[in-house]
């Protein structure tokens, strides 16, 4: 058995700014060497290596790779203007578009912080242009591109699949509504938020004509998420492949149809995706390990009983449990925290009749919005250098954005047919 005390160790490590993958490797050993149970330290390390011993997980820098040739290729001002002629007339229309950029984006690389820093950079300026104010407008930035990690293909669905041993393919699916009602929640509030802003400037609907020119523009781009999904639950390919795919379909895109980027570019940007996955993978490593004390500690145990001792009610047991996402949240990473707290939280979810594809587009979803909450949600950060404004005028413009996207973790919560309708309805589960 390994000390409990270890939790805390972690706990502590993070709060005086030590980097999570140190914490997640160092807080168990501490335990062990303070218990004098170093023998067990080689069997925790073991687990850094078979944690990554999956053909699944080669599937993450698979799609980081499609994404970054993506967005070098030049889609995202073909995202951007095709959004435009569907959305731009509407009050608040630009921010509509950043909206509704983001929602293809996420699609077309899931990557919440790749479509922050390359649709601010292209509308935070044009939205200030058109009076909108600019704390304003990298809030809203913030708020709209967390949906690049619920809307599928997800790396953080992914690396839950691979924890939970659940359905990729249902993943996916699960995530498609949530991210369409995300998408519409974020436009009411935009709408509603116009009130303020009476200054901002409108724009005449766009005609058809600049629409079909609008479409023609994404359409090849549009077609990745297509090509995944259609690839996956056609059975014809498995996720991994699906993966692989995308990067042979962006590569062709952006380097011979699209032709914005050299062929003499591509092995720089694989160099450096290959580091970026690495840095994501060795923390999957290190939070293996740590899974593994947690079993060894009894620790899942006493969580599960301390929750049960409080209610057995399972619409209550999610209530609590989506607030302590949240507040996880706003601290630790996506990635990190469902792999340290999936194999706890799950199996409690399923215990009381929730679906576990259910309750991982929940998490998944969760966490996500947790990117966009203060004080460590990455994207604020990122927000923040776009724009030029300072982290806490963000963090207070973007409640009512927050707000919504909560209110739509409940909904989706207590409706479970809006996450796993859809993927019984394809017979993945």
């Amino acid at each position: 058995m390994v000390s409990p005390i270890f939790v805390v160790y972690f706990l502590i490590l993070l709060l005086v700014g030590v980097p999570v993958l140190f914490a997640l490797g160092l807080s168990p050993a501490i335990a062990l060497f303070q218990d004098d149970k170093v023998l067990f330290i080689n069997m925790l390390y073991q687990r850094l290596y078979s944690g990554l011993d999956s053909f699944l997980l080669l599937a993450l820098p698979f799609f980081m790779l499609a994404g970054e040739f993506m967005v070098s290729g030049g889609i995202t001002t073909r995202i951007i203007t095709f959004s435009q002629t569907m959305v731009r007339h509407m009050r608040g229309g630009l921010g509509h578009v950043v909206i509704l950029a983001s929602t293809l984006f996420g699609a077309l690389t899931g990557s919440a912080v790749a479509a922050t820093s390359a649709i601010g950079n292209m509308l935070i300026p044009e939205m200030v242009r058109y009076k909108y104010d600019r704390t304003y407008a990298a809030a809203l930035t913030a708020a709209a591109t967390v949906l690049g990690t619920i809307i599928p293909p997800s790396g953080i669905m992914l690396i839950y699949a691979f924890v939970m041993n659940t359905s990729v393919a249902a993943m996916f699916m699960g995530g498609v509504v949530p991210g369409i009602i995300l998408c519409i929640g974020l436009m009411l509030v935009n709408r509603l938020q116009m009130k303020k802003y009476p200054e901002v400037e409108q724009f005449e609907r766009a005609t058809r004509t600049e629409r079909v020119a609008g479409l023609k523009l994404a359409i090849l781009p549009l077609f990745t998420p297509i090509i995944i999904l259609g690839g996956i639950y056609g059975g014809i390919f498995t996720p991994t492949e699906a993966a692989a795919v995308a990067v042979f379909y962006a590569l062709i895109l952006s380097v011979w149809i699209m032709k914005n980027l050299k062929l003499k570019e591509v092995f720089p940007m694989v160099a450096r995706v290959g580091v970026n996955a690495a840095a994501i993978l060795i923390i999957v490593a290190a939070a293996s390990g740590f899974a593994s004390a947690v079993s060894l500690s009894g620790v899942a145990k006493e969580i599960t009983s301390f929750l049960y001792s409080i209610t057995d009610n399972k619409y209550m047991l999610i209530f609590i449990i989506n607030i302590f996402l949240f507040i996880v949240g706003m601290f630790l990473d996506a990635g990190p925290a469902i792999l340290i707290f999936a194999p706890i939280l799950a199996p409690i979810m399923t215990n009381v009749g929730i679906d576990p594809v259910h309750f991982g587009v929940v998490m998944v979803s969760n966490l996500s919005i947790g990117l966009a909450t203060p004080p460590m949600g990455l994207v604020l950060f990122v927000a923040s250098g776009v724009s030029g404004v300072p982290l806490q005028k963000i963090s207070k413009a973007i409640l009512p954005f927050l707000f919504v996207e909560f209110f739509i973790i409940f909904l989706i919560s207590f409706f479970p047919a809006l996450v796993i309708g859809l993927p019984k309805l394809l017979g993945l589960m």
